[in-house]
């Protein structure tokens, strides 16, 4: 399993990555040659550095992020090989309308017609021939990390799930261990793995079992955790986890109801660098401003939308809370009718809720309400990346019903964040609740890399409207 962002992803998928960034600048300068493969000067002055070299990173970068956004990467999306030859067509005409809308605003990195038609027909080419070869070669060689949990209590069922949920990762569970008594039946069986006896053979069953990893997982580890056996296993190269570790990277979010109060102290992460911040904030303003001027002729699209609509301002002001708990008003697209919680009070938004009008539906859809929060983000009252801003008379109501929940508030609140992109809108308490899972996730590997992951996804549910209610 490798980690990313402290998540376990796919080797698969992070090899395909890999392979295919080297193959898409392979297709561009196996494209020059053959479209010039009778004169070797023409060939040497199209390919000269470092102009060539900004063209094919445009080139194979612009064609990946379409690749991800057609689930290329996800090795998870099972489906048969037409869906995927699908996929990729229309990650390669999405590509090619991209690129030349990019070709068409910087002319300095365009490529000739011939090159690009040449070069695009090798992608396909190449990226085909190597999922071909790759798919039989995981299946034959691939190696698959053998995992012990050393517990049989509900936080190693749990773990047990997770690892369940998560095919991609070329893991076998081999078994549980429990901490017997004399008078306990081995074996015995759970979730159809064996449950075998005694942390005092730990060592010869991960021999046995040809174990790589264990993950403790034992709710009382008083005078039960098998400590000298584990140091020795962690020597030899066992790598040794704990529960709530392994669950937080294998789902992406923090497990409030397995944790204690010692994991936020002692495990790694929650790192907030002076030069990390000032480097997001310095982002934030760059890109405030220059999305604010590019979105602007849609934004202005939108408000005349509203005013047709129906009555009342265009810009809606809502008081939510930010940085270390102080109050500002973010600015919306108004997607309501005017006086739309005068008797009802403050609620959460639900699905199809009858306060939102139809302009409202559509903009709430694909996020467009949020454009305006440019501006707070320029004014320093919020960031691109985020826990999202939650209302006063809401977190008072939370912050008493969950546990951690102003810790959100030691960082500026975002347009979008990992809860946005990996969990429903939030209608309820429960959903307040996960969606805090993710934000803690978040603050304990926030990182300028995370944010633009982040970032790459939200892109995908602006233009699929998929996520958005």
């Amino acid at each position: 399993m490798i980690r990313i962002f402290s998540q376990y992803v796919s080797p698969k998928s992070v090899l395909l990555i890999v392979l295919e960034a080297g193959l898409l600048v392979l297709a561009l300068v196996c494209g020059v040659r053959l479209r010039f493969w009778n004169s070797p000067p023409e060939f040497a002055f199209y390919t000269q550095l470092p102009d060539f070299a900004w063209q094919g990173l445009l080139f194979a970068g612009i064609f990946q992020i379409c690749f991800y956004y057609s689930d290329l990467y996800d090795v998870r999306a099972i489906r048969h090989r037409n869906e995927q030859l699908i996929s990729l067509g229309q990650s390669l005409g999405a590509g090619s309308l991209l690129l030349g809308a990019i070709y068409f605003v910087f002319p300095d990195l365009l490529i000739g017609r011939g090159v690009f038609f040449i070069s695009t027909v090798l992608v396909a080419l190449f990226v085909l021939l190597t999922r071909l070869t790759l798919d039989a070669a995981w299946r034959i060689a691939a190696p698959t990390q053998n995992i012990l949990i050393l517990g049989t209590g509900e936080l190693a069922l749990t773990v047990a799930q997770e690892l369940n949920k998560r095919g991609d990762l070329n893991t076998r569970l081999v078994g549980f261990v429990e901490h017997s008594p004399k008078h306990s039946n081995f074996p015995w069986t759970l979730m159809d793995r064996p449950v075998m006896s005694g942390v005092d053979s730990l060592a010869s069953i991960t021999a046995q079992q040809q174990v790589s990893r264990i993950v403790v997982a034992m709710e009382d580890r008083r005078g039960m955790l098998p400590v000298r056996d584990l140091v020795r296993l962690r020597v030899e190269g066992i790598r040794v986890e704990d529960a709530q570790s392994t669950i937080a990277s294998l789902s992406g979010r923090v497990w409030l109801r397995t944790v204690r109060p010692s994991w936020f102290v002692f495990s790694d992460g929650f790192h907030r660098s002076r030069l990390n911040l000032v480097l997001k904030r310095i982002l934030d303003l760059s890109f405030g401003l220059i999305s604010l001027v590019l979105c602007f002729p849609l934004m202005v699209c939108i408000a005349l939308a509203i005013s047709l609509d129906s009555r009342g301002p265009v810009i809606y002001r809502q008081t939510r809370v930010g940085l270390r708990g102080k109050c500002f008003e973010v600015l919306k697209f108004r997607s309501m009718g005017v006086n739309a919680e005068q008797h009802s009070g403050a609620q959460w938004a639900q699905d199809n809720d009858a306060r939102v009008t139809r302009v409202g539906r559509f903009i709430r859809k694909f996020r467009l309400d949020e454009l305006p929060q440019f501006v707070n983000v320029i004014r320093g009252e919020m960031s691109f990346v985020g826990p999202r801003p939650e209302r006063p008379v809401f977190v008072e109501r939370l912050r008493e019903e969950i546990s951690y929940y102003d810790e959100r508030h030691t960082v500026r609140p975002g347009l979008t964040g990992w809860a946005q992109v990996s969990y429903q809108y939030g209608a309820s308490l429960e959903d307040a609740f996960r969606k805090l899972e993710y934000d803690l996730f978040y603050l304990k590997n926030m990182s300028i890399f995370f944010d633009c992951a982040i970032a790459l996804k939200t892109m995908r549910i602006v233009l699929t409207g998929h996520g958005g209610r």
